[in-house]
């Protein structure tokens, strides 16, 4: 594995069957030992990155980025990943198999009804919150205890052991709540570069669209800066300074690329495709599309 890579690409490419409690609707969660997933000869397990919240302890010489900042960990980690927002993790040792600890991955559905308001309105989850934590020994030593707990839980027969398992996990957030977040956030070397990687992947998240009630929701730079939380004046120049595009421009491209696809490969009508990628009139799609190709959507399809 690569000492740098997307977290939710890594546990997806190492990971390759669905665990059976993952197939139930009651089961939107699960527990892992984070050395049991990395290097080789490991049984891997795969979800759906889109779908899942992610608490992690991690130990080691590690860096983490969000957005255009990085935070770097000698010791033990307790990171909060939003699904939304794409992190990427960096083995500063250059050893993955230095790297251990626990990491639990649930659902917003997981919790549904059973906590005040949203997930993303916690400040170690929300936009613009601070989602790492660094951890002394007495901590980690709480938190793993907790982790060993929801292992200890997760393959019993207990017929409330999901409720369970959610206590767990809101004491795990509720230590995190009453603990200091780490500050020592630094910039990127090359800050330009990792912003623009970010918003690529963020907008890659949103697709493909596989549903005509499936939603494209981040459409314009503004859109992508409030979920990463920098200024957009900033987003528009990074990405233009790396890549000579406009964020307007790139967000265009893809929005046609997924239009010629549903056009030639679905039976979607036109309001449908237009509504799924954002537009909220058929018309409005109509004229972007005849923008982008000099043709209308029914032109396009029927060529």
């Amino acid at each position: 594995m690569s000492t740098v890579e997307s977290l939710s690409d890594f546990y997806q490419k190492k990971f390759s069957f669905l665990p059976d409690n993952l197939q139930k609707d009651v089961g939107h969660f699960n527990v892992f030992r984070l050395e049991d997933c990395v290097g080789d000869n490991k049984t891997p397990i795969a979800y759906s990155r889109r779908d899942f919240y992610k608490i992690a302890l991690n130990r080691g010489h590690n860096i983490y980025h969000y957005a255009d900042k990085s935070i770097e960990v000698n010791g033990t980690a307790l990171i909060f990943f939003n699904p939304l927002v794409p992190y990427t993790w960096e083995c500063a040792s250059g050893n993955v198999s230095e790297v251990n600890g626990f990491f639990c991955i649930f659902t917003e559905a997981f919790f549904s009804e059973k906590i005040r308001g949203s997930l993303s309105e916690l400040p170690m989850f929300s936009v613009g919150g601070k989602p790492a934590y660094i951890l002394d020994n007495k901590q980690d030593e709480q938190v793993a205890g907790i982790f060993l707990k929801m292992l200890g839980e997760i393959d019993t027969d207990y017929i409330y052991k999901y409720d369970l398992l959610r206590n767990y996990v809101n004491e795990i957030i509720h230590f995190a709540l009453k603990t200091q977040p780490a500050e020592s956030l630094y910039k990127h070397p090359d800050a330009n570069s990792r912003i623009t990687s970010v918003f690529v992947e963020l907008l890659e998240r949103q697709f493909p669209i596989e549903s005509p009630a499936q939603r494209f929701s981040l459409r314009s730079a503004k859109d992508f800066a409030n979920q990463l939380s920098v200024h957009v004046n900033h987003l528009n120049r990074a990405i233009k300074d790396t890549t000579g595009k406009t964020t307007t421009n790139h967000i265009a491209d893809r929005l046609l690329a997924e239009a010629k696809a549903l056009l030639r490969h679905t039976d979607w009508n036109i309001s449908e495709i237009g509504y799924c990628l954002g537009f909220e009139e058929p018309t409005h799609f109509n004229n972007f599309f005849k923008k982008q190709t000099s043709l209308s959507p029914t032109a396009f399809r029927i060529v």
